[in-house]
């Protein structure tokens, strides 16, 4: 009779942990209902930017020496972005960009993905705000970063608006 009981409450144990996994995974939230949007400005700089880093301090690795290129192309719109490895927190940036002004942006697959990212979505005629929205949903995760790994892109004066 108590093996009866036992295995009646494991039982009803069981039941019970089963149904509150299934109702948690019925709503998972957004990454927007659950975290706010890293640092970013909503609106174009009114000043000179910084410059990003040189490109050719990254000759060994042609990916990130493509994500700076890129990023020295688009520094109006990455000012705009936020960046979701949230160097906000860990190192007070104030938007995409810093990442690309400093030395971070060389070891961040995030970073990297959303400068992309940008730069495609730009190139494509959309606007910072456009991009911004498909940043916080999450598109620039969709990168392929290998396209960017194979060639060097050509260091550009003019960048893109």
């Amino acid at each position: 009779m108590r093996n009866v009981g036992k295995l009646l409450v494991v039982l009803a144990l069981v039941v019970f942990s089963s149904a509150l996994v299934a109702a948690s995974r019925s709503h998972q939230p957004a990454a927007t209902d659950t975290e706010p949007v890293p640092a970013h400005h909503s609106q174009p700089p009114s000043g000179e930017l910084p410059p990003t880093m040189e490109p050719s301090l990254y000759s060994q690795d042609k990916l990130v020496f493509n994500a700076y290129v890129v990023a020295g192309r688009v520094k109006k719109v990455l000012y705009q972005q936020p960046c979701y490895c949230h160097c906000d927190r860990s190192n007070g940036h104030g938007s995409l960009l810093d990442c690309f002004v400093s030395r971070h942006g060389s070891g961040c697959d995030i970073c990297q993905k959303e400068v992309f990212f940008s730069y495609e979505q730009t190139r494509k005629g959309k606007t910072p705000t456009q991009i911004r929205e498909a940043i916080i949903r999450g598109d620039w995760q969709k990168v392929d970063l290998t396209k960017y790994s194979k060639n060097f892109l050509p260091p550009s004066s003019a960048p893109v608006k």
